[in-house]
């Protein structure tokens, strides 16, 4: 998992999912876009979860990856 930032700003999280039970799982692209500042985006590609948002919205971006987690059938 790596967490990093984005310049115009926010935050970018990179989740493999490789060796796991969620590595053929698909998330299509949900993108949450409130205000310039109040945003989240979430998608998969290959075995890879991505996240990206607002300054103030890392909590609730990895909220929603769990939340994902958790309605998958294991």
């Amino acid at each position: 998992m790596s967490i990093d930032t984005l310049d115009n700003p926010g935050w970018r999280v990179e989740i493999d999912l490789a060796e796991t039970d969620l590595a053929d799982q698909q998330h299509p692209r949900r993108q949450i876009d409130r205000t310039e500042d109040d945003w989240v985006h979430a998608w998969t590609t290959g075995q890879k979860f991505h996240l990206a948002c607002g300054p103030g919205n890392l909590t609730e971006a990895l909220t929603l990856f769990r939340t994902w987690t958790e309605t998958i059938e294991h």
